[in-house]
């Protein structure tokens, strides 16, 4: 197996090696949407964890610690890995959804008015 990377790796291969991983352990009878969103959820909030209290700033230093970036990388392994399971669950093609959802933001978010903001698009 070829190791994979950003630069290389397509994001249908990375669905077919979710796919085959669950497939293997005949794991799809568990996968409804529901459960899929709640452990995508779950993960997340592992992810969130590292960061909890920290200020922006601290955050950016826990990211970058080497003996806490290996487990800030599987928490978040695990929240791609089980959203490309719920796109395989779904038949949600990601980067149709991706590219439409940038359309949907860049009309509700115009570099003229959100620029350097951080407001939400009914408050520009």
């Amino acid at each position: 197996m070829n190791p994979m990377s950003d630069g290389v790796t397509t994001t249908g291969e990375l669905r077919a090696r979710v796919l085959a991983f669950v497939r293997e352990r005949d794991w799809e009878q568990f996968h409804a949407p529901k459960n899929l969103s709640m452990a995508l959820a779950a993960e997340a909030g592992e992810l969130m964890e590292h960061f909890l209290w920290s200020t922006p700033e601290q955050s950016r230093a826990v990211a970058a610690d080497p003996a806490k970036r290996s487990k800030i990388e599987e928490e978040l392994a695990d929240v791609m890995i089980y959203a490309l399971e719920f796109a395989n669950m779904t038949d949600i093609d990601i980067a149709a959804a991706i590219e439409r959802k940038l359309a949907l933001n860049a009309r509700k978010y115009p570099v003229e008015k959100s620029r350097g903001r951080s407001d939400k698009y009914t408050e520009l």
